[in-house]
C-alpha cells in the first residue's frame, strides 16, 4: 500500500482513502461498461420500465424515475456503444493508475494528475451544457483527488531528493564528516 509521504496524517490517511474510492469507481465503469456491451438498449429500456413503473404510478412526474425512462427510450446501439467504450477505458486507466500509486511508483503521480485533468476539462463542458449537481460532486472530488495526489507527489520527490543528497559521496579533495557513534 502507498507509503504516503505526509507520513500517518489527516492528509495522507485521506489520500488512501481517495485513492481507494477512486479504484472502486474504476472498477464500477468496467461492470457498467461491460454490462452496456451485453445489453442492448431495448433490453435496457424494459428493465427501467420495470424498475420505475411503481413509482410513476404513485407520481407520475418524479424527476428521477421520468429521466431515467427518458435516457432509455431514447439510447440508440450507437451511444450504447461508445457509453461502453468510455467506461472500460476510463474505468481501466483509473484502476491501472490507483494500484500504481497505491503501489508507490512515482511515474503513476503526474499521469493520475494529466488522466483526472482531461476528464476535469470534460466533465467543466459537461457542466456548461448541461448542469448536473452530481457533475459538480464528481467534478470537485476529482480536483481533490488532483490536490491530494500533487501533494503527495511533491512530498515523495522532495523526500527522494533528500535521501540522494545525504547519500552522495563528497565531491574530490573534501573531507566527509565523520558519524558519531
Amino acid at each position: 500500500m502507498v507509503k504516503s509521504a505526509t507520513g500517518s496524517s489527516l492528509l495522507g490517511k485521506t489520500f488512501k482513502i481517495s485513492l481507494v474510492l477512486k479504484g472502486l469507481d474504476g472498477v464500477l465503469e468496467l461492470v457498467g461498461g461491460i454490462l452496456l456491451l451485453l445489453v442492448s438498449p431495448a433490453q435496457v429500456g424494459s428493465l427501467v420500465q420495470n424498475l420505475t413503473q411503481h413509482e410513476l404510478s404513485e407520481d407520475p412526474h418524479d424527476l428521477i424515475a421520468t429521466t431515467l425512462v427518458h435516457l432509455a427510450a431514447t439510447m440508440t446501439v450507437s451511444a450504447t456503444l461508445f457509453g461502453a467504450i468510455y467506461l472500460l477505458l476510463h474505468g481501466l486507466v483509473k484502476i491501472v493508475l490507483v494500484w500504481a500509486v497505491l503501489k508507490d511508483k512515482l511515474w503513476a503521480y503526474p499521469w493520475m494528475i494529466a488522466f483526472l485533468g482531461v476528464f476535469i476539462l470534460y466533465q467543466s463542458y459537461e457542466l456548461v451544457v448541461s448542469f448536473t449537481w452530481g457533475m459538480v460532486f464528481l467534478t470537485a472530488f476529482d480536483i481533490f483527488i488532483v490536490w491530494l495526489t500533487a501533494h503527495e507527489y511533491m512530498a515523495h520527490r522532495s523526500k527522494m531528493k533528500g535521501a540522494n543528497l545525504q547519500e552522495q559521496p563528497a565531491p574530490e579533495g573534501v573531507e566527509q564528516p565523520r558519524k558519531e557513534r
